[in-house]
């Protein structure tokens, strides 16, 4: 059989440029602010501070990844944050459930909102910007009928210690919020790029057509992500709550944005083209070092939302690139000769 010709070294950097660069990026801003800050910025409490609070963003951010990858977006995710972090406050504060109980509760009642999401794409047809603003509406509404527009705040006894330390323990002198942003990274990776689920989820969101036509029930798939992006935005909620200790009716919208821009900005890197779970941490990472270091410089509080939307814009213009450079290497490259056949040793 003769080998496929190698691509020419100019090719080749520019992919290992495109699929690297923003990690790269990342060791190079890092550097930056440690040199700008040596006393504050490289530090172990740092660095253990931007991890605690960034863990929070990073988990939405790969639940908002999933439909992503369908071609499809979930708006919902930030009012379906509130109403899980208000729900699980709710449970345990004024209702006195086990925390296990609430906390499973939650985490399945976003699966069901995912669901919803989804058959409302599918099935009514509902474009998956108006469907999940629309469902997100509605979380936001029963948010405040949960919460009739105030703080829920737990008697003098507070929360269960076991429940807190689900956000405040350490794990190897790190917050342990920190490697539930691993393992479930870890969990997403293998979803998407060795199993099965991963490959039809792909080729839904590249050409749902195609995928019909070689017979994959297109509809199932996407509420299945749907269904992960919620079960995910139902773990944050939960962690929120752990976080906060407190109900906050409208904390979920600030988190919108750094997710989608988390999930956006991961698609240009790693895997350039197309979201993926390793290339979305990589993004939560490089806002979380952005973010710690203009602060620490002392920046006015607009500058942050400042930089999530001029990041948002630019990922979506590099995911853009990436997708039509892939897509012009596609069509310029020579086919690949078929394999001779097998000789069987029979005339």
């Amino acid at each position: 059989m003769t080998p496929a010709p190698r691509p020419p070294l100019s090719r080749r950097f520019g992919h290992l440029l495109g699929a690297y660069g923003l990690l790269v990026l990342t060791a190079v801003l890092f550097l930056a602010f440690s040199l700008a800050l040596p006393d504050t910025f490289p530090t172990l409490d740092n660095i253990s501070e931007i991890l605690s609070n960034q863990s929070i963003p990073a988990v939405l951010a790969l639940g908002a990844m999933i439909p992503i990858v369908t071609a499809k977006f979930d708006l919902s995710i930030g009012y379906g944050l509130g109403l899980a972090h208000v729900m699980t406050m709710h449970l345990l504060a004024d209702e006195a459930w086990p925390w296990p109980l609430a906390c499973l509760v939650v985490v399945l009642g976003g699966a069901v909102v995912g669901v919803v999401n989804g058959v409302l794409v599918e099935f009514a047809r509902i474009n998956s910007f108006i469907a999940t603003l629309g469902t997100g509406s509605i979380l936001y509404a029963l948010t405040g009928w949960i919460t009739n527009g105030a703080r829920i705040v737990p008697g003098p006894q507070g929360l269960p210690a076991a429940f807190t330390d689900l956000y405040d323990s350490r794990f190897l002198g790190l917050p342990v919020s920190a490697f539930y942003v691993l393992a479930l990274t870890a969990v997403l990776w293998l979803l998407l790029e060795r199993l099965p689920l991963g490959r039809y989820l792909y080729v839904i969101g590249s050409n749902p057509r195609a995928a019909e036509l070689v017979g994959i029930p297109t509809r199932r798939y996407v509420i299945y992500a749907f269904a992960g992006s919620g079960l995910i935005v139902g773990i944050a909620g939960v962690l929120l709550a752990a976080q906060q200790r407190i109900g906050n009716p409208s904390v979920g919208l600030d988190y919108l944005l750094p997710a989608f821009v988390g999930a956006l900005l991961g698609s240009t890197a790693i895997k350039p083209g197309r979201a993926n779970a390793l290339g979305t941490l990589v993004a939560v990472v490089i806002l979380a070092i952005g973010l710690a270091g203009i602060g620490q410089l002392g920046a006015q509080f607009w500058v942050t939302p400042l930089f999530n939307g001029a990041t948002l814009l630019i990922a979506v213009g590099m995911a853009g690139y990436a997708a039509r450079r892939q897509l012009r290497q596609r069509r310029t490259e020579p086919p690949r000769p078929l394999p001779e056949p097998a000789t069987t040793g029979r005339t």
